[in-house]
């Protein structure tokens, strides 16, 4: 019989070219998943966006000047007038040292590139960190077809796109990535229980608090993974090994993050896991114990054990309930509150509700952020069923949670993409799996059926002849060479037969199970057509998916906030009002000037035009921001007033009636009203409402109508087209014609859009009552020359 040809050559060149295939194709998921968030700088300029960046840029100019040191012992006197703030206590300095190691790594290698560069450009390449590390992850739970696929759909995903394109330099730019590589550090330690990724998973969630806040989502959700691995019988020392290390090592790596501190302790968001971390210590105490008794020493002992660990268990709760009943939030933050129960921010922290980002999603928004990935997301839940393992069991708590989470608020949206991204790739590996092999049995099944088949046989057959004759031949071999050494034992030789035994056994087995998933995989087989026409709706519904990914990258999220554009029938108009204000400031004012503005604009003020402050983006003193709602939501003297007490000298609201921009304060003046009230009670949202309506038209109310908000935004607004029309409430205003006395119009950008006021000087008006009050003596001194009597004060004695 002739001898069949090795096939491991073929096999290891098979998997070589499968790994240098797998590798370029990431490769060029990170090139994708770079170069379609550039879209804001190709289209517009190299620009920090939104808010929030603004300050971290300001931060990492600081840190970049001055050093670390510097950087931790940072007090900034331009925020939070007359406060202040201490940057290095109250800042997440994930993204900074980020960004500023990479400056510095860059500058060392003479590519002098400046900290703006650098800002703009680290969310994109972080963003090819987070496709890569979502390969990972799929790969540990459903191999590297679904790796890849998970990588490609992350990369263009819209939801991660809209917080990671070029120049959005915010928190979520590292935090995601640090997210799912924390996640796949996890899975990784599970599948293998080694203790080295067990510390790498320890310091990947360090990263990631020093990085974002939702580090809260990770330390609550793997305890609640291990908990369900432990009710469902999934014990393993692998899942000891991989929660341990993590909630000891983790919380104490945490706690030297100063914005964390004792807080990743004594707060209820960290409760979970130290009593997940009992548990399993007392589960790995019964297991180890039955290992070393009898049944009958091990039912006491069991006993024993339950009773000593629900004991410590009730202690543990008991001190636990303490801590959160002494607490008047029980523990929680508002942000986490409000995430457990909706409706809390509204009811108690209109600050937190007042964010348009902590809004709940419309259904819309989850079309327009995961696209088709919210039809392929429950496929890929059943695949994990198919078969369900500790990993697999993981990423459907993960997509149920976030799923939660993203529907109570939009800004988790975010946490929700890289889950779905993780089923969908799935989904779409297991059907092309399916797909393929079908059309692949069908072509190929008169050809393959019969002649392998037999082939197959005969070479199992012949195979385990051979094996079982070389087995026979060495025996007596072994047993000669041990016998000129020494003569074995009965125990030896009956271990040496159960071995010669096993092996033919061994084979049989392994065949068997082959034989038996070739059966289970001819099962899944589809006739030919049906699987054609499936494969061809996929590629359509990814064309579909592709499309609608670079269109959102291109139009809908890259526009910077600072710069604002409109298309009409006469062109492309590019409204650059906010950076004409802020040079307006920076070159017209005084340095020690300080501004007064609703505290979304905070943040850019101080970095644009490096003035200090009242309010920012950190939303840290509630009573601040209250007190310059009040000012907002009062008649112009009191305002005035408030303003003076705090030293400010201009005052800047934005203004969108007259381009139709929806973003503006008169807009966002109702929550002015509902903050300041909490805090001031003689502020009260019903007397800014006719009938339960807001409205600035004839029918407001005076309050509303003599308001600072009012009179600021719509001051010589009839000038523009003498009915005063605004366009974004789409009616004329009430009250048209005013002047102002405390406050004097200094700037108004060109489109009306931010418009800054300056406080009147408290002489002008002491100057007009001493002209009174002379004028009223000349009146008198006359009078007593003429004879006339004069009145006496009853006042005076």
């Amino acid at each position: 019989m002739a001898a069949s040809p090795d096939p491991t050559p073929s096999v290891n060149l098979r998997s070589a070219f499968g790994g240098v295939f797998g590798f370029l194709i990431l490769v060029l998921i990170g090139v994708l998943a770079f170069s379609i968030r550039i879209f804001s700088v190709i289209k517009y300029e190299s620009v920090i966006h939104e808010f929030d960046p603004y300050f971290n840029y300001r931060v990492t100019k600081f840190l970049s000047k001055n050093g670390i040191y510097d950087f931790w012992n940072w007090f900034d006197d331009r925020t939070w007038y007359p406060l202040g703030r201490v940057i290095g206590g109250t800042v997440y300095p994930g993204l900074t040292l980020t960004a500023g190691s990479m400056w510095w790594i860059l500058n060392s290698l003479n590519i002098p590139l400046s900290v703006e560069t650098v800002c703009v450009f680290t969310a994109p390449v972080f963003s090819a960190n987070a496709a890569w590390a979502t390969y990972l992850l799929t790969k540990e739970v459903k191999g590297t077809g679904a790796g890849l696929t998970a990588a490609a759909l992350l990369a263009m995903v819209p939801s991660y796109i809209s917080r990671s394109v070029a120049g959005s330099y915010d928190n979520e730019a590292v935090a995601i990535f640090a997210l799912i590589f924390t996640f796949y550090l996890y899975i990784k330690t599970l599948n293998t229980g080694s203790l080295f990724y067990a510390t790498l998973n320890a310091l990947a969630y360090f990263y990631m608090v020093c990085s974002w806040g939702g580090y809260t989502f990770i330390i609550n959700l793997i305890p609640m993974h291990v908990l369900l691995c432990i009710v469902t019988g999934r014990y393993s020392s692998r899942l000891y090994i991989a929660y341990a290390p993590l909630v000891v090592l983790g919380t104490l790596l945490a706690s030297l993050v100063p914005v964390v501190g004792f807080n990743a302790v004594m707060t209820s968001e960290h409760f979970a896991s130290f009593l997940v971390f009992i548990i399993i210590n007392v589960v790995a105490l019964v297991y180890y114990i039955k290992g070393l008794l009898s049944p009958k020493m091990f039912k006491v002992a069991v006993a024993l054990v339950l009773t000593i660990g629900i004991s410590v268990c009730v202690v543990v709760i008991g001190i636990l309930i303490a801590l959160v009943a002494s607490s008047p939030t029980k523990g929680w933050s508002g942000r986490s509150l409000s995430l457990l129960d909706p409706t809390y921010a509204s009811k108690y922290i209109p600050i937190i509700a007042s964010v348009s980002e902590h809004q709940p999603p419309t259904w819309p928004s989850y079309f327009m952020d995961i696209n088709v990935l919210a039809f392929l997301v429950p496929a890929g839940i059943i695949a994990c069923f198919l078969p369900l393992s500790d990993a697999s069991s993981f990423m459907i708590l993960y997509i149920v949670t976030s799923v939660y989470f993203s529907g109570v608020m939009v800004r988790l949206m975010l946490v929700l993409a890289p889950a779905a991204c993780i089923m969908s790739g799935i989904a779409l590996s297991e059907a092309f799996s399916v797909f393929t092999r079908s059309i692949k049995f069908q072509l190929f099944k008169p050809v393959e059926t019969n002649s392998s088949g037999a082939e197959d046989a005969s070479s199992g057959s012949s195979t385990s002849e051979n094996d079982t004759k070389k087995a026979d031949k060495q025996v007596p071999t072994i047993k000669a060479e041990d016998g000129l050494r020494e003569r074995p034992s009965k125990k030896n030789r009956k271990k040496e037969k159960e071995t010669v035994e096993k092996v033919p056994k061994e084979r049989e087995t392994t065949e068997k199970v082959h034989v038996k998933s070739q059966r289970e995989k001819r099962l899944l087989v589809l006739p030919l057509e049906a699987s054609a026409v499936a494969i061809l709706m996929l590629i359509i519904l990814g064309a579909f998916y592709v499309v609608h990914c670079v269109w959102a990258a291109a139009e809908a999220y890259s526009a910077p906030s600072i710069v604002l554009t409109s298309r009409s029938h006469d062109g492309l108009h590019v409204f650059d009002d906010f950076r004409e204000a802020y040079g307006w400031l920076r070159h017209n004012t005084e340095v020690d000037d300080k501004v007064a503005s609703w505290w979304d604009y905070g943040y850019q003020t101080t970095a644009m035009a490096n003035r200090t402050v009242i309010v920012d983006n950190n939303t840290w003193n509630n009573t601040h921001i209250a007190t310059v709602g009040t000012a907002m939501s009062s008649p112009e003297k009191p305002a005035w007033e408030i303003f003076n007490s705090l030293d400010v000298k201009y005052v800047l609201v934005v203004f969108g009636g007259l381009v139709g921009y929806p973003s503006d304060d008169i807009n966002k003046f109702l929550w002015m009203v509902r903050i300041g009230g909490g805090v001031f009670p003689h502020i009260k949202e019903p007397d800014y409402l006719r009938d339960g309506q807001y409205r600035i038209d004839s029918h407001a109310t005076p309050t509303m109508l003599n308001c600072l908000m009012y009179k600021l935004s719509y001051y010589r607004f009839v000038e523009t087209d003498g009915k005063g029309f605004d366009r974004v409430r789409r009616t004329e205003i009430g009250k048209k014609y005013f002047k102002l006395t405390h406050f004097e119009e200094v700037f108004t950008t060109h489109h009306w859009m931010v418009r800054i006021y300056k406080l009147k000087p408290p002489k002008n008006r002491i100057r007009g009552k001493t002209k009174k009050l002379k004028s009223a003596s000349k009146t008198s001194t006359s009078s007593q020359r003429t004879g006339g009597k004069s009145k006496k004060n009853p006042w005076q004695l």
